[in-house]
């Protein structure tokens, strides 16, 4: 946006100075017509007046002699007039050819005056008069032919510069109405760029705020041009945030619950099932219990250790331990976990195909974190791994450090896991296996998020399930106890 306004304040500020530039000219070249028009008014003004004067001295040349005529010295008078129009011609600066007919008319104003002033010096009447007023009226022609081709000439070229100055005039008045015109026009289509390059988006910004206020959580806002899609991923991350924040809210709440609820169930069932327990266990020992008397008792002896092993199980998701952090190293417990006890059942009778197992262990340094927790999500997510892989397969187990995380993959070649159950699998109480009590996966998950870190699943291309647990990495000496 930025950008865009910038560029269109360039584009004004240009034309804004074309424009002036523009003006500056045009009302210089009106000024210098102008005077052009104003000097040939004066130029014309100067040559009527001198062909004037010449009219009224070749008429006294004429009347010489006659009663009705002006005196010798008016006569004089008039053509000292005449020399004085024309050196006030040369006091102009005009073109070479122009100059030269000047100085042709002057010297020809000369002769003319000199005749005349012989026709007065000579007496009259007698034949030398005559003679001279001859020639005088000869040359006062030829100098007034000279002096009208020349103000014809004057008023051509004054009729001309006329129509260019008005010309010019004309199209400068055309131009500043259209810059008058345009200004403004230019001024509201930057404002229109500009009001709604800014509400467009903010239009967008508000709506969006909107549906988040009602809830709508999953809402995100799209692309938007230029600065405001900082503004636009600023407010996803929040959405984001606040659906976590919310959802994190909604299982504390729910373990609020789950806790109260496990407490009373504990309560109701700990002691009846301790009871029948111990019932199982007095008609073990009975001595005559037949055979099929004796398999129900131990496999109702087995329920019930498998009912207190799910109490236990709830009990810890509903009120886990907080945890007891200590230094240890992440390959190692790993290594521990596979010999002892992944590489024993893969090996056992009770597994139909053995499995393989592939280490990737790059080198992580020690953090702070709960041990026993730790093995807990570590070794259920292995054992897992092992019973998606009923017909064999190959167990991978990856690690690096990456951006202060310590990254644990575990990788299987078995069933993977269905697209629609990748969000439900870390859920309570969510299982596919036959027996199982849903409750695994959700205890790691929450020891996880308890160390501060996180775990997710993908399934694999090539088949099978993939989980990655990140841990942060806590250096040792940077926690007490």
């Amino acid at each position: 946006m930025k950008r865009k306004i910038v560029i269109g304040m360039s584009i004004v500020a240009v034309v804004a100075v074309v424009a002036s530039s523009y003006l500056a000219f045009a009302i210089g070249s009106m000024t210098a017509g102008l005077e052009r028009l104003i000097t040939l008014h004066r130029v014309e003004d100067l040559r009527e007046g001198f062909l004037l004067q010449l009219r009224r001295t070749q008429l006294d040349v004429a009347l010489h002699g006659a009663h009705d005529a002006r005196g010798a010295d008016v006569v004089v008078a008039d053509a000292q007039r005449m020399k004085a129009l024309i050196e006030g011609c040369f006091q102009c600066h005009h073109p070479k050819a122009v100059a030269e007919r000047l100085d042709a008319l002057g010297a020809q104003t000369d002769r003319y005056t000199e005749a005349v002033g012989r026709l007065l010096s000579a007496p009259f009447p007698s034949p030398g008069a005559s003679a001279s007023s001859a020639s005088a009226l000869e040359i006062g022609e030829r100098l007034t032919g000279q002096v009208r081709d020349m103000v014809d000439a004057t008023t051509r070229g004054l009729e001309e510069q006329t129509q260019r100055t008005l010309g010019a005039i004309t199209r400068a008045r055309h131009v500043s109405y259209a810059l008058v015109a345009l200004g403004p026009l230019l001024a509201l289509m930057l404002g229109f760029v500009v009001v709604s390059g800014l509400t467009r988006p903010l239009d967008v910004l508000l709506e969006s705020t909107r549906r988040l206020r009602d809830g709508d959580l999953d809402h995100r806002v799209g692309e938007l041009p230029d600065e405001f899609q900082e503004l636009a991923l600023a407010f996803n991350d929040m959405a984001s945030s606040l659906k976590e924040h919310m959802r994190r809210t909604q299982r504390t709440e729910q373990m609020v619950v789950v806790g109260q609820l496990a407490a009373g169930l504990a309560h109701e069932i700990k002691n009846p099932l301790g009871g029948i327990k111990a019932a199982m266990q007095v008609l073990a020992e009975e001595a005559n219990l037949s055979g099929d008397d004796r398999d129900v008792v131990e496999r109702v002896s087995r329920e019930v250790t498998r009912l207190e092993a799910l109490m236990k199980n709830f009990l810890t998701f509903a009120k886990p331990a907080k945890p007891q952090l200590a230094e240890l190293n992440v390959n190692e417990l790993i290594n521990m976990i596979l010999n002892f006890y992944v590489k024993r059942l893969s090996d056992s009778p009770s597994q139909p195909a053995s499995v393989s197992i592939a280490k990737d262990l790059q080198p992580v340094p020690a953090t702070m974190a709960d041990p026993m927790q730790l093995q807990q999500i570590l070794l259920n997510l292995l054992l897992n791994a092992v019973d998606s892989m009923p017909n064999g397969g190959t167990l991978s187990v990856r690690t690096l450090l990456e951006r202060e995380s310590i990254h644990i993959e575990i990788a299987d070649t078995g069933r993977g896991v269905a697209t629609e159950h990748v969000d439900k699998i870390f859920q309570p109480f969510f299982t596919t296996k036959p027996k199982g009590s849903g409750l695994g996966l959700a205890i790691s998950k929450q020891l996880v998020e308890q160390h501060g870190g996180s775990i997710t699943v993908a399934s694999k291309p090539a088949g099978g399930a993939v989980f990655r647990v990140i841990l942060p990495w806590v250096a040792p000496k940077t926690v007490t106890a």
